[in-house]
Order: C-alpha cells, then sequence, then structure tokens
C-alpha cells in the first residue's frame, strides 16, 4: 500500500507554495482505517516562518477526526530520501507510535522504509506530561 501514499505525497507537493527556498515537500499520512491526509509546505515572506508539509498533513488529520497513524510518507522534489525535521518528528510522534511506519521516497517512490522509533528514538510523549 505505500506506493498509493507515496502518489499522495507527490500529488501535495504538486500544491507546494515555496517561492523562497524553493524547496517543495509533501507529506501523507494513512491513518489504520484506511483515510488519507496530505500537506504541503507553505512559505511566507517573512521566512522561516511558514509550515511543513507534515505540520499541514497533521492539520488535515486533526481536522477530520484523527485516529490512528499507520502510515507516513515524505517526499522532496529536490533531495531524495527527504525526512521530516526535527520538529516534525515531534509533532508526528504525538500522533504516531514508535512502530509507524515512515516512507522516504525519491521522484520514482519509496527507497527506504524506517520507523517513527529510529527517527526519534528519544522523543517526548504527551503520556509523561501527565
Amino acid at each position: 500500500m505505500s506506493h498509493d501514499l507515496f502518489e499522495a505525497a507527490q500529488e501535495a507537493m504538486a500544491k507546494a507554495y515555496a517561492p523562497y527556498s524553493k524547496f517543495p515537500v509533501g507529506a501523507a499520512l494513512r491513518t489504520e482505517d484506511g483515510r488519507v491526509f496530505t500537506g504541503a509546505n507553505i512559505e511566507v515572506a517573512s521566512y522561516p516562518e511558514g509550515w511543513c508539509a507534515e505540520t499541514t498533513a497533521l492539520g488535515h488529520y486533526i481536522m477530520g477526526g484523527g485516529g490512528k497513524i499507520v502510515e507516513i510518507a515524505v517526499i522532496a522534489s529536490r533531495m531524495a530520501k527527504c525526512t521530516p525535521c526535527g520538529g516534525c518528528r515531534q509533532r508526528l510522534a504525538e500522533f504516531c507510535r514508535p512502530d509507524t511506519k515512515l516512507y522516504l521516497c525519491d521522484n520514482g517512490g519509496v527507497v527506504e522504509t524506517v520507523t517513527m522509533g529510529e527517527m526519534l528514538p528519544y522523543g517526548f510523549r504527551g503520556d509523561i506530561l501527565k
């Protein structure tokens, strides 16, 4: 099922607004029930005050009712195997489990699969703050 998530991330990347960095990024999240939420990075003139593709996808995910995220795909047209930045790793960790699959893509498809636990082994977890 990862190829359709790659395609969703690629379609989202095509909608990126990145006039300053010229570095469009797309992300797609799949929930346990099969719903897919996408996002693209959005830059503003007060660069770097914008938001990442993963953050946009998470916003759609929350507004769409949430659920358990089981897969994530990230793509950047100018960089193979683009990973989420540190901030997005923590944002994703809020809604994922360490075993959630993260597909790193290039323009042809998924080139590597890792887990969120591998990407952020010591991330903060909400349950420790309660």
